[in-house]
């Protein structure tokens, strides 16, 4: 059965894309850590958490739906439409592995913002695009302590699909604020950032200067 969100935020022309990691973030300090990213600009959040109970994770989904919508940034749900439909988030990140864009886009609407990883491949993007993706995710494009094995992402095929798409570019993989501007000028629309972002001392500095970088 489809059950349509309703549109309540605008996927960002650019800007910082954070991600939630439960390794990084615990229950106790995942609120405040996010806050401090919200509070140094970043116009995305998405919500990874594999583990746990399904009750859980709407808690913190709506906890954290809250806080972005009070920072006027968009909540993004990693492959799991049930949760975002229970709180009634912006949309979902899909994996290529994960649920079909097509089945997403019925289930949650057209005014859903739906994402998919395209690793570095053109005829993955093009695909998306076809397929109705609001979004691409790219990487990885340095090494990442994260997903330290994920396939390598170059800047060239980066400048290739920026040709090749209207669709928004995300860029991941051990993104800083050192070398996050080389994928700005590549063609990424926002730099999306885990480790580099909720590992560090003072949140709100490193979410400001990779802000700053736009």
């Amino acid at each position: 059965m489809s059950v349509h969100l309703a549109a309540t935020s605008v996927f960002p022309a650019s800007g910082v894309y954070a991600i939630t990691d439960e390794h990084l973030l615990t229950d106790v300090t995942l609120l405040t850590c996010v806050e401090q990213a919200l509070s140094g600009g970043v116009r995305v959040l998405q919500y990874r958490r594999k583990n746990g109970e399904f009750r859980d994770r709407v808690l913190q989904a709506a906890a954290l739906r809250t806080l972005c919508r009070r920072y006027h940034a968009c909540l993004i749900i990693n492959d799991d439409i049930d949760l975002c439909q229970a709180i009634e988030a912006d949309g979902v990140h899909l994996g290529q592995s994960d649920t079909a864009l097509a089945e997403a886009r019925y289930r949650l609407g057209p005014q859903a913002i739906i994402g998919i990883s395209c690793h570095d491949e053109p005829a993955l993007a093009a695909v998306a695009e076809q397929q109705g993706a609001s979004y691409i995710a790219l990487g990885r494009f340095f090494p990442s302590l994260t997903k330290p094995d994920a396939p390598a992402a170059s800047i060239g095929n980066l400048r290739l699909i920026r040709a090749q798409t209207s669709l928004p570019i995300v860029a991941i993989g051990g993104i800083t604020a050192d070398n996050g501007r080389s994928l700005i000028d590549a063609g990424a629309d926002l730099l999306a950032v885990i480790n580099y972002l909720f590992a560090a001392p003072d949140i709100k500095s490193r979410a400001h200067a990779l802000s700053d970088l736009f």
